[in-house]
């Protein structure tokens, strides 16, 4: 029982997580559940990209925004915000990926975590 309230709990997280990257403008927004993969390092990964370092700050700075005012969560962890080309927030059980265009293809998680189950959501 206790396990189906962690993933309820995580499910909001990253409902949250795709409101504060809507909020600005982000685009090819996807949420991969991990929950399935073995040895995956979270339950859900949601990764979108931004066109400008403008936008991803402000990416950052509205999911950050959206959970704590949802969950009264702040990350665990936060990498990228001073090279502007991969932000990662970490709430350790999810992990959001905020990425620049041209840096996401090259670092393709979609296809390094193949095994997840990947929901796109509509821009």
């Amino acid at each position: 029982m206790a396990k189906r309230k962690t993933l309820d709990h995580a499910e909001k997280l990253s409902a949250s997580i795709v409101k504060g990257m809507q909020e600005k403008k982000a685009s090819h927004i996807v949420v991969m559940d991990l929950r399935k993969v073995k040895n995956a390092v979270a339950d859900f990964f949601v990764i979108c990209s931004g066109n400008s370092d403008k936008q991803l700050d402000a990416i950052a700075e509205s999911i950050d925004e959206e959970v704590y005012k949802a969950l009264k969560e702040s990350p665990w962890h936060t990498e990228g915000k001073h090279n502007k080309e991969w932000m990662l927030l970490d709430y350790s059980n999810v992990v959001a990926h905020v990425f620049r265009k041209d840096r996401r293809e090259f670092y393709a998680l979609e296809k390094l975590w193949g095994d997840a189950d990947i929901r796109e959501i509509e821009d």
